[in-house]
């Protein structure tokens, strides 16, 4: 059976995606045939010079940590070169992002892997479109959800409404995770000690701060592996 989660985040530049690799790569540890999704993205750069090939650069972090062979378009089926919000980029671009479209792309990635993350775009209620918000597609795939929180003042609140918003769609949150994406204040363990305190829910690790990323992924047991919850 396929273990998959949605990862979220209480804002934008949380580090979703360096907790998605980071659990890819301990899951890998363990036997799992690992795959990471990012449905949408947008944001991209120049990585090939003489042809001008643009990519998102989270999307290719996604595929260096996903132990299976996947193409660029399994992971990141739909992706704006412009960096800002899925629905506005959705309206200036005249594309249609569909709900369709995003579980076609999990359905695909599926029958690759046994353990399978599907990172989101900014919090937990980024509009898709006009109608539609990410938190839709993920209650339409009843997914668990793993929250990443970026540990600063205010993070507390921000992570409350996360929360609250989540299991009010009757979804089940397997776990969060604290980052220290700035270095860490005096009062980081106080933050965390609150949020463990006040929503009961599992701490499946705490990613420390790092001027190179390169070097969390070679730490160990940074994050635990989440269970499933019914």
């Amino acid at each position: 059976m396929i273990k998959r989660w949605f990862v979220t985040g209480t804002d934008t530049s949380v580090g979703k995606t360096v907790a998605v690799c980071i659990l890819l790569k301990t899951a890998h540890k363990k036997g799992y045939k690992t795959a990471g999704y990012k449905p949408i993205a947008s944001g991209s750069e120049i990585l090939c010079k003489n042809n001008k090939l643009l990519f998102n650069k989270d999307t290719l972090m996604i595929q260096n940590h996903s132990s299976i062979k996947l193409n660029y378009k399994e992971i990141n089926p739909i992706f704006f070169e412009e960096q800002a919000p899925p629905h506005i980029l959705n309206k200036k671009n005249k594309y249609k992002i569909s709900m369709s479209k995003l579980s076609l792309g999990l359905k695909k990635i599926s029958k690759k892997s046994n353990f399978l993350l599907i990172e989101g775009a900014g919090g937990w209620h980024t509009p898709l479109s006009n109608k539609h918000k990410f938190s839709d597609w993920v209650i339409k795939e009843k997914l668990p959800v793993i929250i990443v929180v970026n540990l600063k003042i205010g993070c507390i609140n921000h992570t409350i409404l996360t929360y609250e918003a989540i299991i009010s769609s009757n979804l089940n949150i397997s776990g969060w995770i604290a980052n220290n994406v700035k270095k860490p204040d005096i009062y980081c363990q106080d933050y965390i000690n609150t949020i463990n305190y006040m929503l009961k829910i599992p701490f499946l690790g705490e990613i420390p701060y790092s001027k190179n990323l390169k070097h969390l992924f070679y730490k160990n047991d940074l994050i635990k592996i989440p269970q499933i919850t019914n």
